[in-house]
Formats: structure tokens, C-alpha cells, sequence
């Protein structure tokens, strides 16, 4: 059995049909086991002994629908890719804080970028330091602007098909599965 978890885009507080129990009550019926949120932000960790992360997510995003009546892109990543991400030190030991946001953005279909990193377009406070495994990671000046549009750019630049967390959630979900895995 492989861990996984399923990063659900556009899960937050307020709709009362993407709960967490609802979410993960999903999960078992198709099949799957130890099923886990970590937060309420669309992170649900699971077992399968299905080897394709594209085929997983197949399986989840047409079950939103037919289950739970929305439609939602979930991108699929083993504990061991979510590993490789962190041990690449993507920030630089950079921290995570009010002033420094640091993200890490999950691509359905990974895409180079068409620019080069690192990229900050004209006038934002964010800025594009690099890319890997299809997963662009960014840091936000806090300081400049409190509110931006960066997803709404990074949509325009890849599609809607990708969904980010910060550093400090993947290093969240990871010690869930690791004590889920003891």
C-alpha cells in the first residue's frame, strides 16, 4: 500500500458539503484506506495499492460530483514525492511568516514555465523563485500588499488545474502520514 494524499482545490470553511468527514467519507467508499484529513483546507491522506497518482485522481474528481454534488480539481502526490519536494529545500531555509508568505503550487499537469526563475511581473509582490515536479514555489511580499492576485495570475499562466499550500502544511501532512505509517 502506498500513502497519498489528495489536494482538493477550493475546499474552505462555509460549504457544508465539502466537510472533511464528507470528504474522506468519499475517499472510503471508493475503496480506500486509512483515510485522514489533516486541517480543513481540502488535504485528505489515504492508502492504495494503485501505483498511477493520475489514475487516483480521476477516480476522486469524478466521485465529487456524483457524491457530493461539486466539481473540484484534486491533484494526487505519494508521501515519497511530497518528501522530495521538501528535501530540495525549494525556500532556500527561508521561513514562512506574516511578511514572507512562501507557497507551493501543485500542477495537475505540469508545464514549464514560459519565463525565467526567478520571475517577478511588473508591479507584484510576489515572485516566481522556482519550479520542480511540477510544482511552481513562490514568495509573497506581505509587506507591499496584504491581499494579491496571485492565483488569479498563476491560473492565467497554467490553467485552473493546479491548487497550493504552504511549506508549513505539506510539512503538516507529511507527519500525519508518518505517524499514520507507524
Amino acid at each position: 500500500m502506498t500513502q497519498y494524499v489528495a489536494l482538493i482545490r477550493g475546499i474552505g470553511p462555509g460549504d457544508p458539503r465539502k466537510t472533511n468527514e464528507k470528504l474522506c467519507m468519499v475517499l472510503r467508499k471508493l475503496g480506500f484506506s486509512n483515510v485522514q484529513s489533516v486541517i480543513s483546507s481540502g488535504n485528505i491522506i489515504f492508502e492504495s495499492d494503485e501505483i498511477d497518482p493520475f489514475r487516483l485522481e480521476c477516480m476522486i474528481e469524478e466521485a465529487w460530483p456524483r457524491l457530493l454534488g461539486f466539481q473540484a480539481t484534486t491533484i494526487v502526490r505519494s508521501q515519497a514525492q511530497l518528501q522530495s519536494i521538501l528535501d530540495i529545500d525549494p525556500f532556500g531555509g527561508r521561513p514562512h511568516t506574516a511578511q514572507s508568505y512562501l507557497l507551493m503550487t501543485f500542477m495537475k499537469r505540469p508545464t514549464n514555465p514560459k519565463f525565467i526563475l526567478p520571475f517577478q511581473p511588473a508591479g507584484k509582490p510576489y515572485t516566481i523563485i522556482g519550479y520542480n515536479g511540477g510544482v511552481l514555489f513562490s514568495i509573497t511580499d506581505n509587506t507591499l500588499m496584504k491581499t494579491t492576485d496571485l492565483m488569479s495570475w498563476l491560473e492565467r499562466q497554467f490553467s485552473k488545474d493546479i491548487t497550493s499550500r504552504t511549506p508549513l502544511t505539506i510539512q503538516q501532512i507529511l507527519k500525519r502520514m508518518a505517524t499514520q505509517s507507524s
